[in-house]
């Protein structure tokens, strides 16, 4: 579960998660974060970053394992790559808010992750932006 720093699409990305079947029995997440900077990545993880807080909280309250993963490159390039090294069963992006005349439109990363691996991809909902 790829987070970054929004602690509303976290908490939507881990609340999706807990809702899931199975919850607790054999559920396991690994919370991804990908840093520019390799240092920052050596120093810190996921939970510390304002997105993996809320979902680590969320995913704990559930009974839910969790493993934090920092890599350091391009978002959707680590995101693939470690989904395929995890063997991960589904990836859960976090959608961002979308104008009106957007809203059917997904962002980079989230396009990039969607073509570019065969695995599942749920992105949970972005809010509406205003206008």
């Amino acid at each position: 579960m790829p987070i970054d720093t929004s602690e509303a699409r976290g908490h939507r990305q881990a609340t999706f998660v807990t809702e899931l079947p199975g919850v607790g029995e054999s559920i396991h997440v690994s919370l991804l974060y990908v840093f520019d900077d390799p240092d920052r990545a050596e120093t810190t993880a996921p939970r510390q970053i304002s997105g993996g807080s809320a979902a680590f909280k969320r995913l704990q309250e559930s009974g839910i394992g969790i493993e934090q993963l920092a890599r350091t490159g391009k978002p959707a390039e680590e995101i693939v790559r470690t989904a395929e090294e995890i063997d991960a069963d589904q990836i859960v992006l976090g959608g961002r808010k979308q104008s009106p005349s957007r809203s059917a439109v997904f962002g980079s990363v989230t396009q990039s992750v969607i073509r570019s691996t065969e695995r599942p991809v749920t992105v949970t909902g972005g809010e509406m932006a205003e206008t």
